[in-house]
């Protein structure tokens, strides 16, 4: 399951990510991250049995947890199925099917917002 993580100050300072692996054994996988000395925002994968209890230990850290879903949403009727979100995306969330008709894997994306960019449709938006 992939969460996104809002951090303050005071979490920025504190290795979060580290103290749960080391804590708990479970396995943190961060996707994206933008960090400075004030704020940060992580993107991590933890496996979905132990979602829950990281959630736990990252809120009584202090840092906000959301659970992301859908990370990319396509407007159906706008979308052309040009694939240019298929030569930009650096993760392969976007393919072609059988049927030549984009398709999404969402487990794979990374919010980096690429496919929104070059959508020449304005078809696709980021989770943010």
């Amino acid at each position: 399951m992939k969460l996104i993580i809002s951090l303050t100050r005071k979490e920025v300072k504190r290795p979060l990510i580290a103290e749960i692996v080391r804590e708990t054994g479970i396995l943190i996988n961060v996707e994206r991250a933008q960090v400075d000395s004030t704020e940060g925002e992580l993107l991590i994968d933890v496996p979905d049995d132990d979602s829950e209890k990281v959630i736990k230990i990252l809120q009584s850290y202090g840092a906000q947890v959301e659970k992301l879903e859908d990370a990319v949403s396509r407007d159906e009727i706008e979308c052309i199925d040009c694939g240019a979100c298929i030569s930009i995306c650096p993760q392969n969330v976007f393919s072609f099917d059988e049927e030549w008709y984009v398709v999404l894997d969402q487990d794979s994306c990374i919010l980096c917002g690429k496919c929104v960019s070059a959508c020449p449709q304005n078809a696709l938006s980021i989770h943010k």
